[in-house]
């Protein structure tokens, strides 16, 4: 069975159809015992310092894996650098199939975009259709997860970010996923329920540094919300969908004005205080943080990341008087 990489949320349902492994070369850059040095030794490479740090770490998570077939990338509806990224990954002999969410969400477009994944693929609709269902039944179990964080308070914020963000490759394999999702829920419902009374979002792309979780939650916070990452298991949607309307239901690749209105509905939904948007640093999307200040009644702050290795200093102290400040309000 060969590996299939790719740089942003696919339909996965495809790759597993084909009998492939998918493998989120993100998952892969940041969950590496030395994530850091992937950075250095692109930069070596030639990639600029002032470039980011998940293109760079993509690119050398992949070169050390080594027997992945090629990768998917997404070059519309995600980072404005992956195009760049694949032409150097041609350079380097690594074979690449370009994939992209139309903007618009135009319904045409992201069929013939789907359907032409299938085609390099070798799969039709109908058992790709089959392996959605086999793979909703994992959503599901990971739509309840979420729900015994902000509803029942027995999963952390971070669980609930690591087990939603794992949802783009389910670990390669997600019958066996399945089973740890079982695994984790059975203990999780046995725990005492947290007990910090702020509630907070996370609102953007899964963070570099995952310790702000901890963080937050030493300090009298919890984060019962995490917008990306719910979004790649589909539950917004619901799971009773063809593999093209779960597709473009699914807002991240789409515009913020998609991304607001879910956001909103869920800070409603689960009784939230505060919202920490999350940017990377040299990303567009650090422009979008005006919209949402805008757009959002509920305080939020702004935090940016730029490499792996813990929160530094400056954020620290912000996050943490931001959560005073909630806390004063309530």
């Amino acid at each position: 069975m060969g590996r299939i990489g790719f740089t942003t949320t696919i339909p996965v349902e495809i790759i597993y159809a084909a009998g492939k492994v998918p493998v989120d070369l993100n998952n892969v850059f940041v969950t590496h015992p030395n994530p850091e040095e992937l950075l250095c030794q692109a930069e070596k490479r030639g990639f600029p310092r002032n470039s980011c740090a998940w293109i760079k770490g993509i690119y050398s998570a992949l070169m050390g894996l080594g027997d992945v077939d090629c990768i998917i990338g997404v070059v519309e509806g995600d980072c404005s650098n992956t195009r760049a990224l694949l032409e150097v990954l041609e350079l380097e002999g690594i074979d690449y199939v370009p994939f992209s969410y139309p903007r618009t969400r135009n319904e045409k477009r992201l069929k013939e975009e789907i359907d032409s994944l299938m085609r390099a693929f070798g799969v039709d609709y109908k058992r790709v259709m089959e392996i959605k269902g086999e793979i909703d039944m994992v959503r599901r179990k990971v739509q309840y997860l979420d729900e015994l964080t902000y509803k029942y308070n027995k999963v952390s914020g971070f669980e609930n970010h690591l087990w939603q963000v794992s949802c783009s490759d389910f670990e390669g394999d997600y019958r066996e996923y399945g089973a740890k999702v079982d695994a984790l829920t059975v203990e999780a419902e046995k725990r005492a329920e947290f007990t910090q009374p702020v509630r907070l979002g996370y609102v953007g792309v899964p963070p570099v540094f995952p310790e702000i979780y901890q963080f937050v939650e030493e300090h009298g916070a919890r984060i019962v919300f995490n917008e990306v990452q719910r979004q790649f298991t589909l539950a917004p949607g619901g799971f009773d969908r063809d593999i093209y309307q779960a597709y473009r239901d699914f807002t991240y690749p789409y515009s913020l004005e998609d991304r607001l209105q879910d956001i909103r509905a869920e800070i409603s939904n689960r009784g939230i205080d505060g919202i920490i948007h999350y940017t990377q640093a040299f990303c567009f999307r650090g422009i979008e943080d005006i919209v949402v200040k805008e757009r959002i009644d509920t305080p939020v702050l702004m935090i940016e990341g730029d490499r792996p290795g813990g929160l530094d200093a400056r954020t620290k102290l912000r996050i943490e008087s931001f959560i005073e400040m909630l806390h004063d309000l309530k």
